[in-house]
């Protein structure tokens, strides 16, 4: 994470372009799902570091996530992306107002509404789902003169409250 927070900016955008294309593969054999899986294990050691979240979350990858979390076959990619959407919100110091949480927390509301009697899926959902929130009305609280930049569906509100009075447990997949 170190090596990854003081790249210079050409280095950084070929790290971030192959990173990009590993995830945006097409390929579906096993081998292309364990090496998604493995870059995502890695994504999430290193985004519990504020500057390398930072940039992974205002860059071209976090589009990529939601584009994987949407129509990956493999629910453990998707599992393994979700993870990395609530580090990634967890750690970051900073949100652009152009970074698309909202499309990130739509997505996954309507996963967790899909697949509302999956509770393992739930859990692995809802901690991604909740992290969004929280940074999203962290980042309203900070500015002067805040503005919805982010919006929030009511949907968001009643599945998370829906699954909080079932008694899903909040916790990491």
């Amino acid at each position: 994470a170190e090596k990854l927070s003081s790249m210079k900016d050409v280095d950084w955008n070929d790290f971030l372009q192959r990173v990009c294309s590993l995830l945006d593969s097409t390929e579906k054999n096993t081998g292309a799902a364990r090496s998604k899986l493995n870059l995502l294990y890695y994504l999430c050691t290193v985004a519990v570091h504020k500057e390398v979240a930072s940039r992974l979350i205002s860059s071209q990858l976090f589009p990529i996530l939601i584009q994987q979390l949407r129509a990956a076959a493999n629910w453990d990619i998707r599992a393994k992306v979700a993870r990395v959407i609530g580090l990634l919100a967890l750690h970051t110091s900073e949100l652009g107002e152009n970074v698309p949480v909202s499309e990130a927390v739509i997505l996954l509301t309507e996963l967790i509404r899909e697949n509302f009697r999956n509770s393992k899926l739930k859990q692995c959902l809802l901690p991604a789902l909740g992290e969004l929130l929280y940074l999203i009305a962290s980042e309203e609280e900070k500015r002067e003169h805040p503005r919805e930049c982010w919006v929030v569906p009511s949907a968001a509100y009643t599945v998370l409250m829906r699954c909080l009075r079932e008694g899903v447990r909040l916790f990491h997949c």
